[in-house]
């Protein structure tokens, strides 16, 4: 389905045998980014601040603040749905 991603960033949650060889098995490059233990309380961790400034902007949209839809179709097209407007009001503000 997404033949041009070639690299998957994941949380230290996914450091398993199991993710590795799925994603091998893919062809895809995974690259986990962890935490550093010596820093203590809040750190910004690569690419991850992408991901979570993107969930902030779903957010927003109160149809995706909870998890309202049964199918995960519906949920596809209303994060599609919400990407497209997000998109619209940066190309023509107001």
């Amino acid at each position: 389905m997404f033949h041009r991603l070639k690299k998957l960033w994941a949380d230290g949650g996914y450091t398993g045998e199991h993710f590795a060889q799925t994603a091998k098995r893919l062809g895809r490059e995974v690259e986990v980014v962890k935490r550093n233990d010596d820093v203590k309380g809040f750190a910004v961790l690569p690419k991850r601040w992408i991901v979570e400034r993107t969930f902030g902007w779903l957010g927003r949209y109160r149809r995706l603040s909870k998890d309202y839809e049964s199918l995960a179709s519906s949920s596809i097209a209303m994060i599609q749905l919400a990407m497209i407007n997000l998109m619209l009001h940066r190309i023509e503000p107001g």
